[in-house]
């Protein structure tokens, strides 16, 4: 009988993306494998593993609410989700079980450890979330992004850092096709300057304001800057106003800049980029590590917890980035940003810090929990 493996979590790219590179490093060593996610029931869940071919069991789970007239709700919705997985644990009898992150991971690694099958959870930021603080005890491994994350965790957990899966197309990215196709020089130092999928309005402005003076004085650089769909064409006119726009089909253009809303091939883009702008996330780190990228980071400012902060302070204490508190406000953004990008307009200083971000990266992060997984009686 083929093999069995069970993922847990969901809700968002962050957690599904690590979770569907395991996956796909299973699939290529065992094409027989017998895989499926147990997650939330968003419709994002449901879109990004009927892309990827992967069986989606959605869980009536609910995320804990600190508000005790929520809590009957919530346990009505925990046990459901726990029936739930002990079902598909019994009918698939997996060999593993991988907890992605979040509250949706939480039922199925709970109802795994029950019945006697081995699981791990992925811990991809610095700073553990709640609910992986809640699972340690019941994972045989603990997945680290970076050591510095072992001190959340109580003494003797069974943690090891492997780093945080990124899909495989990020081993070999093609840095010159994807500039020809973007109508970027060649030679030219390249800028990446990316908000993730949905774009990050605050990096969008801040830049919108530095860029022009920064490329007069500094007219070997171009800029690739991804937007997010929102602020596309407002952001292109206003690079268009400045005189400063490249058109992406026009390798002859005289400008410094081109815009997209979104890029589909990050892996290439990334590749091309000599530095890059973006938010902390920790998907992202782990892409910027693992291709040794120099960074300015934003973290995420919107957020309770500010985990992000804790994700860029790992690569700042490294000397592989640059951190940049974001003031919700592009002219207090703008000084930082204008004078992060005079260090790194310095080509020793990018030199060194794409030393440090590459000796942080973990390329082989998906294989080694894939391993792992394999690696389990069953």
């Amino acid at each position: 009988m083929a093999s069995s493996y069970l993922f847990a979590g969901g809700g968002t790219g962050g957690h599904l993306y690590p979770g569907i590179a395991v996956a796909r490093a299973i699939a290529r060593r065992d094409p027989d494998a017998r895989i499926a996610f147990l997650t939330t029931d968003r419709p994002l869940d449901h879109d990004l593993l009927e892309r990827e071919g992967f069986a989606q069991v959605p869980q009536p789970v609910r995320p804990f609410s600190p508000k005790p007239w929520h809590w009957p709700r919530f346990w009505l919705a925990w046990r459901s989700a726990i029936e739930l997985a002990g079902e598909v644990i019994r009918n698939d009898r997996p060999r593993a079980v991988l907890g992605l992150g979040g509250y949706a991971a939480a039922p199925p690694v709970v109802a795994a450890h029950r019945a006697g099958v081995a699981t791990a959870i992925l811990n991809q930021d610095a700073k553990p979330g709640r609910a992986n603080r809640y699972l340690a005890k019941y994972a045989r491994l603990i997945a680290l992004q970076w050591e510095a994350s072992r001190t959340h965790f109580a003494p003797g957990a069974p943690c090891q850092a492997l780093g945080c899966p990124i899909r495989s197309d990020f081993a070999s990215p093609n840095a010159a096709a994807a500039r020809a196709r973007l109508g970027l020089d060649a030679a030219r130092p390249l800028l990446l300057a990316t908000g993730a999928s949905q774009g990050a309005r605050t990096i969008n402005e801040a830049l919108l304001q530095v860029w022009p003076a920064f490329a007069a004085q500094n007219p070997a650089w171009q800029l690739l800057h991804l937007t997010g769909p929102a602020d596309e064409e407002r952001i292109r006119a206003a690079y268009r106003a400045a005189g400063v726009l490249r058109s992406a089909t026009e390798a002859a253009s005289s400008g410094s800049v081109v815009v997209l809303g979104y890029a589909h091939d990050m892996a290439d883009c990334l590749a091309a980029a000599d530095a890059v702008i973006a938010r902390a996330g920790a998907s992202t780190l782990a892409e910027l590590t693992a291709l040794g990228k120099p960074g300015v980071l934003f973290p995420y400012p919107y957020l309770k917890d500010r985990h992000q902060d804790f994700n860029a302070d790992v690569l700042v204490a490294a000397g592989a980035a640059i951190r940049i508190d974001d003031a919700r406000d592009a002219a207090q953004n703008a000084g930082p940003l204008r004078a992060a990008l005079e260090r790194l307009s310095d080509e020793k200083t990018r030199g060194a810090m794409s030393a440090a971000a590459r000796a942080l990266g973990r390329i082989d992060a998906a294989d080694a929990i894939a391993d792992w997984m394999m690696r389990q009686p069953g």
